[in-house]
């Protein structure tokens, strides 16, 4: 069921706002509230646009979604740039060209924590490891993914002969919510269940802290929708994505 007058923000019939059925949450406009709030530091832009630097995921935040600034955005992002932009689904304005257009479901954790550490076993990527990270999600694509993501959070993952196979960490951050992120495992490897285990490590370890676990998926990645609901996931918010590119 749309909100009136918004064809691209949908919130999903049965599921509610986590925080309070009758307010909104600030995951509903994850970006813009992480960029201009907990991750200021890693942001550059002004007035109502926020970008992550350069070196970090290629993601725009706009106080106002669905009429991006892009005036003011120009000014922070370069001729030939690419980024990643939430629910705006307007007309490119005379400058900007979308590449890509797809819808995503924002789904939060909804089950108790996990009992104990599901991969007890994996390896918290440092430094030295980052390389492989962007390696490993160049290859598979789980979403937009720096050079630098992996100073967003904690990261860890599966090694194997010295090569890293799988991988799920921290991104955007807001209030209570974190965000796993970079969910993906090489395709020689996979069927192992190392994803799932990855992924339940950070779910326990973000709520011992107090903190909502949730994260980004696809709307036609059907397998991973129904992998991460199988785990505990609940679907909160469907939204237009789009890949944009300032000429």
């Amino acid at each position: 069921m749309a909100r009136p007058g918004h064809s691209n923000f949908r919130i999903v019939p049965t599921i509610v706002n986590v925080q309070n059925p009758a307010m909104s949450s600030p995951l509903d406009n994850v970006f813009w509230n992480c960029l201009s709030g907990p991750h200021a530091q890693y942001a550059t832009g002004a007035g109502p646009v926020r970008r992550y630097a350069r070196g970090f995921s290629p993601i725009v935040g706009c106080a106002e979604p669905r009429q991006p600034d892009f005036a003011t955005l120009e000014h922070h992002v370069a001729p030939g740039e690419t980024f990643y932009i939430d629910i705006w689904d307007g007309v490119a304005p005379a400058g900007w060209r979308v590449d890509k257009e797809a819808r995503v479901f924002k789904m939060v954790w909804d089950a108790p924590m996990p009992a104990e550490d599901a991969a007890p076993d994996a390896v918290r990527l440092e430094p030295g490891k980052f390389r492989d990270a962007v390696e490993l999600a160049r290859l598979t694509n789980p979403g937009p993914f720096g050079p630098r993501t992996p100073e967003l959070g904690e990261y860890f993952g599966y090694f194997e002969g010295g090569r890293l196979i799988a991988l799920a960490g921290e991104r955007t951050r807001i209030a209570d919510f974190h965000e796993v992120s970079g969910i993906c495992t090489h395709p020689d490897f996979q069927g192992r269940g190392l994803a799932r285990k990855l992924t339940l490590k950070l779910v326990r370890r973000q709520m011992q802290r107090g903190e909502t676990t949730y994260l980004h998926v696809m709307a036609h990645n059907g397998g991973a929708r129904a992998l991460y609901k199988k785990l505990g996931f609940r679907d909160y918010l469907e939204t237009t994505v789009r890949v944009v590119t300032r000429l």
